[in-house]
């Protein structure tokens, strides 16, 4: 990078994080501070936060590159998230409120029991844990591609300024620092959209990118086949979508803690609202970018493998002559035919558009087998299965076709994106440790410092954790679809936990606990013994747990009148 991209890059770092320390500084000085910014916060700076929190360096990274690779169908993946957010406004925020607790697992015990909150709260510190990992390793991948650093000593940067930055501001520097954060990410969205349609060739504008993107099926925003098989589709978006979202911003402490500190249930009640209004386009806009980069590289030849140890790796071995001279064909044969498509278009005659139309299809054909023939020779000289350069596609082009000044914003934006997500996991992480484990299990009646001090000390240990796991998280494959795969193996089953503790008063506690652990078992049967994408786990998890609760209710009478929150 130049001298003003690490400029850039440092100033958008530093400024960030110390707006957030800054703006929250009254708030440290009790638990109550630390945890909920004693019910302070105003919609609009809920609302960014937890936007921010799932909008990881992942959201960036991952989501570009998976729109280049599969098109844009991963858009339906949200349009379940509108949907969640109107019924969470309606449900949880009021009950969560009401409550008065300061984690959303504290519930369960005063509606079922104590082994039912900490069962809930164990899968909880499992999930998060895991996923606090993949968002920490994100930066390490725009390390490794810029400047070749070894992604342990990046992953251990990153997670060593997260946990000093949250240790010393809690929520409240978490949730301010999050405002600024999604002003700096909207604006690099925009720039990098106005940058890679600046970057087409002459002749080719907007409407002309936006057509040849389309033509090979990466716009392809909504799939209304039913297939129990495919990931992406309406179906299992607006279903399996609905179920995932409602788990985690209904059940998941990193999101709960974020409406938990709200002025009142109306202000937390409208940064989910304004969630269910702003998401979709988002990530919608994202995706475009990435389809917007596919058609750059249609005229500008891309690397055989995006990743750049990889790629040298494969130049190394006896296969790679034949295999770069097919793909360089394969590359020229596509330039040609997505010139004379657009030739064809603009000159209105139909015979001729259909002719450039099926060799267009045809040179992608050729070029996608071109690659995946350079990966399995990859795969096959490092003996391994499942590599994906999707993370590093849109960071490659960044680094390389990016103005000067540009590529230190870009990356300053995937940076603090990451801090501000893995910052909000840490803080959640540690809040869930010392509330319903710590205090609830083994300290039940120590001062409210000495909880303050065991927040800093779990969000310490829970960074270490977040470090070790980001280094299996290299094996992952694309990171967008990693940490929802991750949501989708524990989201539904606290869901129905969830559910059958609002709407269901007679079910008991044992019933909760043992259907909880009956719908997780259901889960990892699906994902070992079936093919069903990992969308539909969230309504057969979810609708498992609640069937289970009833059945068992109903068959094992309570010897006791059940507890609900008053």
């Amino acid at each position: 990078m130049s001298q003003i991209d690490w400029v850039v890059m440092v100033f958008a770092m530093i400024a960030i994080p110390s707006f957030g320390l800054w703006r929250g500084r009254r708030n440290r000085r009790d638990i109550n501070d630390y945890l909920l910014a004693s019910k302070s916060m105003p919609w609009y700076a809920m609302g960014l936060s937890i936007m921010a929190t799932q909008a990881s360096a992942i959201t960036f990274i991952a989501t570009t590159g998976q729109a280049y690779v599969d098109g844009m169908r991963f858009v339906q993946f949200y349009f379940g998230l509108p949907i969640a957010m109107v019924i969470l406004a309606a449900t949880a925020v009021p009950i969560f409120h009401k409550a008065g607790v300061y984690t959303a697992y504290e519930y369960l015990e005063r509606r079922f029991d104590a082994k039912t909150r900490a069962l809930t709260s164990v899968v909880f510190l499992v999930s998060r844990g895991m996923a606090a990992g993949i968002a920490i390793y994100a930066p390490a991948i725009v390390m490794s591609s810029i400047f070749g650093w070894p992604d342990r000593i990046t992953t251990l940067i990153i997670g060593l300024v997260c946990v000093v930055y949250t240790t010393t501001g809690g929520i409240p520097a978490v949730t301010w620092s999050d405002v600024l954060q999604m002003s700096v990410i909207f604006s690099g969205l925009i720039l990098a959209l106005v940058t890679v349609i600046s970057l087409m060739p002459h002749g080719v504008g907007f409407g002309d990118a936006v057509y040849l993107a389309g033509a090979v099926g990466k716009l392809n925003v909504v799939d209304l086949k039913l297939d129990w098989n495919n990931r992406y589709n309406v179906w299992s978006g607006l279903f399996g979508g609905t179920f995932l979202f409602l788990g985690y911003f209904g059940c998941d402490q990193s999101q709960v803690q974020r409406f938990l500190t709200g002025k009142s249930v109306a202000q937390s009640r409208l940064s989910l609202l304004f969630n269910a209004m702003a998401k979709v386009p988002m990530q919608f806009f994202i995706l475009f970018v990435g389809a917007m980069v596919f058609v750059f590289y249609l005229f500008n030849q891309p690397p055989l493998l995006f990743q750049k140890d990889a790629m040298k790796a494969l130049a190394k071995q006896p296969g790679f002559t034949q295999v770069q001279t097919d793909f360089d064909g394969a590359f020229a044969r596509r330039e040609r035919a997505a010139r004379s498509l657009n030739a064809a278009r603009k000159a209105g005659n139909a015979v001729a558009l259909d002719t450039a139309t099926a060799d267009y299809r045809a040179a992608q054909h050729d070029t996608d087998i071109a690659r995946a023939a350079a990966i399995h020779l990859y795969q096959k000289s490092e003996g391994q299965s499942g590599f994906s350069d999707t993370n590093y596609i849109f960071l490659s082009f960044v680094t390389k076709y990016f103005p000067i000044g540009f590529v230190g914003l870009v990356i300053a934006v995937i940076f603090t994106a990451a801090m501000s997500s893995s910052s909000g996991e840490l803080n959640s992480l540690a809040a869930v440790s010392v509330m319903d484990i710590y205090r609830r299990h083994f300290k039940p009646n120590a001062s409210d410092r000495h909880y303050l001090l065991a927040s800093r000390v779990f969000t310490a240990l829970w960074g270490t954790w977040a470090v070790a796991f980001a280094q299996y998280a290299r094996h992952l494959g694309s990171l967008v679809e990693a940490v929802n795969q991750v949501g989708s193996f524990f989201y539904p089953v606290m869901l129905g936990t969830f559910t059958l503790g609002f709407f269901f008063p007679r079910v008991r506690g044992g019933a909760a606990f043992w259907a909880l652990l009956i719908g997780e078992a259901t889960i990892v049967a699906c994902a070992i013994f079936t093919k069903i994408a990992f969308l539909w786990y969230n309504v057969i998890g979810a609708v498992v747990v609640v069937i289970f609760g009833v059945v068992i209710s109903i068959l094992r009478p309570p010897d006791n009148v059940e507890r609900e929150i008053a």
